[in-house]
């Protein structure tokens, strides 16, 4: 597997140096500056292609390019933002930076209420948890019927937290929740969410996943003329929120999506944490079963609590059974190296590190992208798969 970082670019804290001192060879990383909608066009590509190489480094994975709500609701200006969408995807091609990652999350992307939970050992990691969620969704942003969406218990819970809230920790949650994370789609204020979240509910999760199908159905096309491989990051939390849509959470989700445009341009990201985050999803069977669509990996791990609650545990701990993952992972690259394909590598990257140390308070550290945390999990990811490797080779002789 290729070890990969991401880079959120110029103004990362985190720098190209520091990536390549950490033994990572790819990064992942996207044009940030572009506005989502608009075209990246080849020279802003190949300028950025150019400074990751002059590091001696690949630009391994686009994460991402993101898609405008216009195209996840098929309304406005959609057609124009896909035909953007078909003109990044050929310059990348043309630029040879091949595999792209991206997401069809509606309004909010990835989603957490508390970016510095403190863990028995003093680290701080991301965590969502249930009732701070639906305080905020019942009790702060009031949205219609929201209580129909959590259980009595949640209920209860939520409405002696937001009792005991302070003006300050409300202002805290709402801005964690709808300000937007590194590498999201932008930010809300509250009116804002409001009425987007208004257009996503009208649309439901049928309608949601036609219209992911009928963007694929247009793109697909121009990413097998360009020799680009598509991979969908899954929800994040992999459930609703918000009374939201989520059409990319579980296995038959997955199975849906291939199905509906069966081309090997189409394929996906397996995030253990995502998927990890609900119970139902086996991720060694998934590693199993759409093995040959994987393009990219997030190792990452969760340990999750009754009512959906989580938090972003060590990368070897949490609930996630990471050396069982990597190791069906591995079997996959096996498989393709074994079919001669000139991709049989899958980069993957330590996603959603532990603030330590002394990025402790440190200004400017992105939340879940700390250096020390992402390179404490990339040795012992590392370390699982030269340990798996060698098993292979022994038994092989």
């Amino acid at each position: 597997m290729q070890e990969t970082w991401r880079w959120f670019g110029l103004d990362d804290p985190v720098t190209l140096e520091h990536i390549l001192q950490a033994g990572a060879t790819g990064v992942v990383t996207a044009l940030h500056q572009v506005p989502t909608g608009d075209a990246w066009s080849l020279e802003d590509i190949l300028e950025r292609k150019a400074m990751i190489e002059a590091q001696g480094m690949n630009w391994a994975v686009v994460e991402s390019v993101p898609l405008h709500n216009d195209i996840k609701t098929r309304s406005g200006n959609h057609q124009a933002y896909i035909e953007n969408y078909k003109t990044s995807i050929r310059n990348l091609g043309k630029a040879g930076v091949t595999t792209l990652c991206y997401n069809f999350m509606p309004v909010v992307d990835w989603t957490r209420t508390n970016l510095s939970y403190v863990l028995p050992n003093r680290s701080q990691a991301l965590r969502f948890e249930m009732s701070d969620f639906a305080a905020y969704d019942v009790h702060i942003l009031q949205r219609a019927n929201a209580a129909a969406d959590y259980t009595p218990e949640v209920l209860a819970r939520a409405q002696a937290r937001f009792g005991s809230m302070s003006d300050e920790e409300k202002q805290l949650l709402e801005k964690n929740i709808i300000a937007g994370l590194p590498g999201g789609e932008g930010s809300y204020d509250r009116p804002g969410i409001k009425s987007a979240i208004e257009r996503f509910i009208a649309l439901g999760n049928e309608g949601m996943r036609a219209n992911l199908f009928s963007f694929l159905r247009e793109v697909v096309p121009v990413a097998e003329e360009a020799g680009v491989r598509l991979c969908i990051h899954p929800d994040d939390p992999p459930f609703s929120l918000f009374g939201l849509p989520r059409v990319v959470s579980t296995a038959s989700d997955v199975r849906a999506l291939l199905e509906a445009v069966p081309s090997e341009a189409n394929g996906l990201t397996l995030c253990a944490g995502s998927y990890g985050a609900r119970s139902d999803n086996d991720l060694l069977k998934m590693a199993e079963e759409f093995g040959p669509r994987i393009y990219f990996a997030h190792l990452r791990n969760v340990t999750r609590e009754a009512d959906g609650s989580f938090y972003e545990a060590d990368h070897l701990g949490g609930d996630v059974n990471m050396v069982g993952l990597i190791d069906r992972l591995l079997s996959e690259e096996a498989r393709r190296r074994a079919d001669q394909s000139p991709q049989w590598e899958i980069p993957m990257r330590p996603d959603h590190g532990h603030l330590m140390a002394d990025e402790i308070g440190k200004p400017g550290v992105n939340p879940g992208y700390s250096y020390g945390g992402r390179m404490k999990g990339l040795a012992e990811l590392r370390g699982i798969i030269h340990a798996l490797q060698a098993v292979r080779s022994q038994a092989t002789g």
